[in-house]
């Protein structure tokens, strides 16, 4: 299937969403992404937000601490940023804008001209004013948050928040929200440097016809296409699939470290 990862992508988001919301699903899942529940008895929580947490009060909460961990621990060493295009359903948001400038052939404004590095920017300024005013800011204002228990608790704020997202990632700059500005993804972007799940790609596959790049939202990661063959190891990298997809070389494709045969 040309896009099974799109269709499994958003299967996943979708699915997650709609265990949040039913309660009749509670006994699978239950909360939100900030902090849940699997199974009634494992808790989970987003790192980022206990990172702050505790920068705002200096307390540590072990229960909650290691609830954070296990999800650190799942993205940093297997899942790299997956959770970009696997679970935040901003990437819905953006990915519709994506889509329709593609299709329209719409041009990013010359308002803003945001470069990656700064959402790292970002990253670290919350960090700080979490430190500073004793409150994890970015869980207080954050869009993730907003849109997911809008759309968890149907509460009409997420569609406005929304419709923020969507328009300026149309009219404003191409993936703005999600690869320039969010702290989220560049603090998965961080830890996720020596994640076990790559992208291996094949030089003596590939015909240099470039659409791997054309279609990639955070294209820096494809640094290597058309040098040498090898791993995508860079940690900006959302597993999102695409590059794989429209690849008719067979040049690309997921590598989960093989022990087996002692590749790196």
């Amino acid at each position: 299937m040309k896009n099974k990862y799109l269709l499994l992508r958003r299967i996943t988001q979708i699915g997650i969403l709609a265990l949040f919301m039913l309660s009749s699903c509670d006994f699978i899942l239950k909360g939100n992404l900030s902090s849940s529940i699997l199974f009634n008895s494992i808790s989970l929580s987003d790192p980022f937000a206990y990172l702050q947490i505790f920068l705002a009060s200096f307390s540590l909460n072990f229960g909650l601490f290691i609830s954070a961990f296990l999800v650190f621990i799942i993205y940093a060493l297997f899942l790299g940023r997956a959770f970009c295009a696997w679970v935040c359903p901003i990437n819905l948001i953006t990915n519709l804008a994506g889509v329709i400038r593609q299709n329209s052939n719409l041009k990013s404004s010359k308002i803003t001209n945001f470069k990656q590095n700064t959402r790292y920017f970002i990253l670290f300024s919350i960090l700080l004013l979490s430190f500073i005013a004793q409150e994890p800011v970015f869980e207080k204002y954050s869009h993730i948050g907003i849109v997911t228990r809008g759309i968890i608790f149907m509460q009409s704020s997420a569609i406005f928040v929304a419709i923020i997202i969507f328009l300026l990632d149309l009219f404003v700059q191409k993936n703005l929200v999600c690869s320039h500005l969010c702290p989220l993804g560049a603090f998965y972007s961080l830890i996720s440097k020596f994640s076990f799940l790559k992208i291996n790609y094949d030089l003596n596959k590939c015909t240099k016809c470039m659409k791997c790049k054309t279609i990639c939202p955070e294209n820096q990661v494809l640094a290597i296409i058309t040098k040498n063959s090898g791993d995508i190891s860079n940690s900006e990298c959302i597993k999102c699939g695409r590059c794989i997809e429209v690849c008719d070389d067979d040049a690309l494709n997921f590598n989960l470290i093989n022990f087996m045969k002692g590749k790196k």
